[in-house]
């Protein structure tokens, strides 16, 4: 039967891990059993301590350097009540109190001096605070075995956490210390704790923060805020920037005289709460003013940045068309410096002109694209190509031409091809002993 029971177990906190993973957004299944495990499968006090981490909250299992709880309880204006037993009544009344007063004082006194030699035996092991949340966890189950569900809504939280909330939304904390053993804390839980009028009113105006002084977080508190009877409350806010004990309700109250002194140290306090919401709202509007200004300066910054960006690009552009109009230039007298030099190679390389009356000259006149003329003789047995070079040395002559016969049209092969590596004589060509020839430009083509 122990299996089944396992199994059961194992699917109950499979759904747990399910379900805080769901509510924190955790991806790492392993983390989000750590924290489980941490809070004893508790997934409300682990899902809160969670949630106060993301607030900036440190973690009950991440704690700060242990340091005293920062409340100032030292305000002589603290407002103070406090609800003396009844005196005994009648000669009954006063006859048993006298009887058993020397009983009493003496069980407390032996009590007294038990506890204090106690400490040198054995260290209360009340003094180290291990797992806050879970002692305030622990107490609340406790106090709703005891007394039921029907309770103002107890903060699942460490005292600090709860301080840190309280200051963080301008609420009032309350504050309540449950001492098991008094003899007055069983009927102030039944008749006015737990009264439907004192949950509501509590609930919808502040914070409640309560554990039993028996568990280590419980103790710390009393020891910071000093109590002198039980049943202890504690109102709490924030005063002149600090968190202020500003009211102190001790011993068995009665409802309506509970919510009474409540409202009465709410309204006592109210102008300084009313002024540190004022100083926060200003806070607040002067952090975003100052936001505002400065993203007002990050916009003209990045405008400036643009603007010397394309300044900048502009003026690269217009460098490179520079240099590009400079390189073609250059280009350009470097093409024309090569062809003049070209020119006079070709004209040095020219044969020489044959005399006037040598039977094997050929006279030619040549039409240049400027109309200007251009006369020279020529052999027969002269190839084309010096032709073409005559006319590629003067001055005159287009860089790229051809050279074409009047009648009948055709055109001069003067230059060597792939088909024709070696051009014709003049003689082959059928030039006449005297010929027009016509110089056409191609430079453009």
């Amino acid at each position: 039967m122990a299996a089944p029971e396992e199994q059961e177990l194992s699917q109950a906190q499979t759904e747990k891990l399910l379900q805080f993973q769901d509510l924190t957004g955790l991806e790492s299944m392993d983390q989000c059993r750590r924290t489980l495990e941490q809070h004893n499968w508790n997934i409300e006090a682990a899902v809160q301590d969670r949630l106060n981490e993301q607030e900036g909250v440190p973690s009950v299992f991440n704690p700060p350097p242990s340091r005293p709880l920062q409340v100032n309880t030292a305000d002589h204006r603290v407002y103070s009540y406090i609800v003396s037993r009844p005196q005994p009544r009648g000669l009954l009344g006063w006859s048993y109190y006298l009887i058993m007063l020397p009983f009493r004082f003496t069980y407390y006194t032996l009590l007294d001096i038990f506890r204090f030699a106690l400490r040198f035996i054995r260290p209360d092991p009340r003094g180290r605070v291990t797992d806050p949340v879970g002692d305030v966890v622990s107490f609340i189950h406790s106090f709703e075995e005891k007394y039921g569900r029907s309770h103002p809504v107890f903060y699942q939280g460490t005292y600090s956490q709860a301080l840190n909330d309280a200051k963080r939304e301008l609420r009032y904390l309350l504050v309540y210390l449950h001492g098991e053993e008094h003899q007055d804390t069983d009927e102030f839980c039944r008749s006015t704790l737990c009264t439907e009028e004192v949950l509501t009113f509590i609930n919808t105006r502040m914070l409640f923060w309560a554990c039993s002084t028996n568990k280590p977080e419980g103790y710390r508190v009393s020891q910071a805020l000093r109590e002198n009877t039980y049943p202890f409350l504690a109102m709490i806010m924030l005063k002149d920037r600090k968190m202020t004990v500003v009211g102190r309700l001790e011993g068995l109250i009665q409802p309506e005289d509970l919510i009474n002194q409540l409202n009465f140290i709410m309204e006592a306090n109210q102008t300084y709460l009313m002024s540190e919401r004022l100083e926060r709202e200003e806070r607040n509007q002067t952090q975003v003013l100052r936001q505002q200004q400065d993203e007002a300066y990050l916009a003209s910054l990045r405008a400036d940045q643009e603007k010397d960006r394309k300044k900048r690009e502009e003026q690269e552009q217009k460098r490179q068309e520079e240099e590009k109009v400079r390189q073609g230039v250059l280009a350009e007298e470097r093409r024309r410096r090569t062809l003049q030099e070209e020119k006079e190679r070709k004209s040095e390389c020219l044969p020489p002109e044959p005399a006037l009356d040598d039977p094997d000259s050929v006279k030619i006149v040549f039409k240049l694209p400027n109309d200007t003329r251009v006369e020279r003789r020529f052999l027969f047995s002269q190839s084309l190509t010096v032709i073409h070079d005559f006319l590629f040395s003067l001055k005159e002559s287009p860089e790229k031409f051809q050279i074409v016969t009047n009648f009948p049209r055709r055109v001069l092969p003067c230059l060597p091809t792939v088909e024709q590596p070696n051009p014709p004589t003049l003689k082959e060509a059928g030039l006449s002993r005297s010929e027009v020839l016509f110089v056409q430009d191609l430079t453009d083509d």
